[in-house]
């Protein structure tokens, strides 16, 4: 991406707010990404959300083949009618990583997003700066900073994940620790990216976050955005009943999304990733 183009999406991603809907991945009964159901998803979300992210954990994106992985974010810029995407990187190795970012940016997404390094098998672990410098230096599209530590087992770190985000190029954070003072305590630093909460039963516990970045949003993206828009314990109720009668608590919370979206006539399987 040309520098220029490059300082003007950084801008304009760094003014995100709202809903940005980290996408399930719909598969056809032969498990390829089917089209159709990603372009009626995305005309379900439109007029509530911000933006979208595909490939991320909503999206099974550690068992995306990279032909799913690379169908799935480009039928995402082909449907999103020019709202941002940012492609996900269930990944925790830096080359790889910024492989990915350059076929994203060849498929026309805006950024691409980033978890921390993985632990590696002796138990050791990366410093999180360095990986996201390294592959930020090498990136041909701005970083999405994505907080969690269930899959990286990256132990969380509110001061390291600030330094994240004063790094060129970062964007902003998928907040994703499910800790509400971690939130604080990294909103409390003035940094200058937004930071979006990434838990339904968080929505209305972090004032001041950008907007949210959780799987209710594929069915509920209004629901989410009033959340935010007046947090109030009555809200967070409406929120919390919703996120249990869709199963968003059990281990295969993506499958419940599908089989809901099956049952909306928006996807065409509930199947979930081989």
């Amino acid at each position: 991406m040309p520098a220029s183009d490059m300082s003007e999406n950084i801008t304009r991603l760094r003014s995100l707010t709202g809903i940005v809907v980290p996408l399930v991945t719909p598969v056809d009964e032969n498990g390829k990404v089917d089209e159709g159901s990603v372009a009626r998803l995305l005309e379900s979300l439109h007029g509530s959300v911000s933006g979208f992210m595909p490939a991320l954990s909503s999206g099974e994106g550690w068992k995306l083949s990279l032909a799913q992985w690379m169908d799935m974010v480009r039928y995402t810029v082909r449907h999103a009618r020019g709202l941002p995407v940012l492609a996900g990187a269930e990944l925790g190795y830096a080359p790889l990583i910024a492989g990915r970012a350059e076929l994203a940016a060849s498929l026309g997404a805006d950024a691409i997003v980033v978890p921390p390094p993985f632990r590696t098998s002796d138990g050791t672990h990366h410093d999180i700066v360095e990986h996201f410098r390294a592959i930020a230096q090498e990136s041909d599209l701005p970083l999405f900073a994505y907080c969690e530590n269930v899959v990286s087992q990256w132990p969380l770190d509110a001061k390291e994940l600030v330094d994240v985000c004063r790094l060129p190029g970062v964007v902003g954070v998928k907040e994703s620790s499910g800790d509400e003072e971690f939130t604080r305590r990294v909103m409390s630093h003035g940094i200058d990216v937004p930071v979006f909460q990434g838990w339904e039963h968080l929505i209305t516990k972090t004032p001041g976050t950008a907007g949210f970045i959780g799987s209710l949003a594929n069915l509920e993206p209004q629901a989410c955005l009033d959340a935010l828009a007046e947090p109030t314990p009555d809200r967070q109720r409406v929120i919390d009943e919703l996120s249990h009668r869709y199963g968003l608590a059990a281990d295969d919370w993506y499958v419940h999304l599908k089989k809901e979206l099956v049952a909306r006539d928006i996807l065409s399987t509930d199947r979930p990733v081989d």
